[in-house]
């Protein structure tokens, strides 16, 4: 499939600000079943843009505006061309405890969130130890989290902890991916959050009466997505990260369009930033998709 992206945010201050700075994550990665054939960024007021890829690989715009101002416009565009991963395979349980295995997985063995003692996660906990294997485990994840929490947009913030998640029983696909992090590293399967974007049939956009996808469907507005990618053992072969997405049941595909990776959210935000003055912001955001 192929997509033009565009990524638009635009902040308001009620007064000027100066030295603002930012760290941006919104350029698509470059993996071997995406493609990205274009990618520009256009910053009102204009700023020098410093770009390099953090810890983990995602590429990172950093940019300061130093002189006063009183809106901020990030404009992102994008094209990216994506092809269908290999069928994964399975390997039984003792293929994790092995060096290499553990090796291979490092820091996403490793839980970033506290264990709550919940009825509910002992329950997922006790259903996935049914799983036949890994590959099963991650797909039974994506399962799971949907049947127990209910997608409600707004229940939760970037920063709720699990045990609220589950207390409401309901969160956004962040919260889903988190607790499917918890539930794959507590059986011993390195899993990684993965930021990016998701061609849905969602709201349609203001578009241009030629942009359409390849599907005369005119181009969407969608929120930026999260998923998982979890390091699974293959029969005579290397472990494969393979995405899960628990927010739709199933495998990640070509709609998925991957920006990075990291152990959790605050690894790879799609903006993290601040400035010097006393006015509050206000912030106007949108994420268009066009299936080319």
């Amino acid at each position: 499939m192929q997509f033009t992206i565009r990524y638009l945010s635009r902040y308001l201050y009620e007064s000027d600000v100066v030295d603002n700075i930012n760290a941006l994550r919104v350029r698509p990665a470059s993996t071997p079943t995406q493609h990205v054939d274009d990618f520009t960024l256009r910053l009102t007021p204009e700023a020098r843009q410093y770009r390099h890829e953090d810890y983990f690989g995602t590429e990172v715009v950093e940019f300061e505006i130093t002189r006063p101002h009183r809106e901020l416009v990030i404009d992102a565009l994008a094209h990216v061309r994506t092809e269908p991963a290999a069928e994964p395979t399975d390997a039984d349980w003792a293929a994790v405890t092995e060096a290499a295995y553990r090796d291979a997985g490092s820091e996403f063995l490793v839980q970033t969130d506290e264990a709550p003692d919940h009825p509910l996660l002992a329950e997922l906990e006790r259903a996935l130890a049914g799983a036949t294997g890994p590959l099963g485990a991650a797909l039974l994840v994506s399962e799971l989290i949907p049947d127990r929490l209910d997608y409600r947009p707004g229940a939760t913030y970037v920063d709720s902890p699990l045990a609220h998640v589950l207390d409401i029983g309901a969160g956004v696909c962040q919260d889903f991916v988190h607790l499917g992090l918890h539930l794959l590293r507590g059986r011993g399967i390195a899993a990684r959050y993965v930021s990016g974007y998701l061609y849905t049939r969602g709201r349609e956009a203001d578009a241009g009466p030629h942009q359409v996808d390849g599907d005369g469907q005119p181009s969407v507005e969608v929120d930026t997505h999260a998923w998982i990618e979890a390091l699974v053992p293959q029969e005579a072969e290397r472990p494969r990260w393979i995405g899960i997405d628990p927010t739709n049941r199933g495998l990640a595909g070509e709609r998925h369009v991957k920006i990075g990776h990291g152990r959790h959210y605050a690894d790879v935000p799609p903006i993290k930033g601040v400035y010097r003055g006393l006015a509050s912001s206000r912030l106007e955001a949108s994420v268009t998709m066009t299936r080319v």
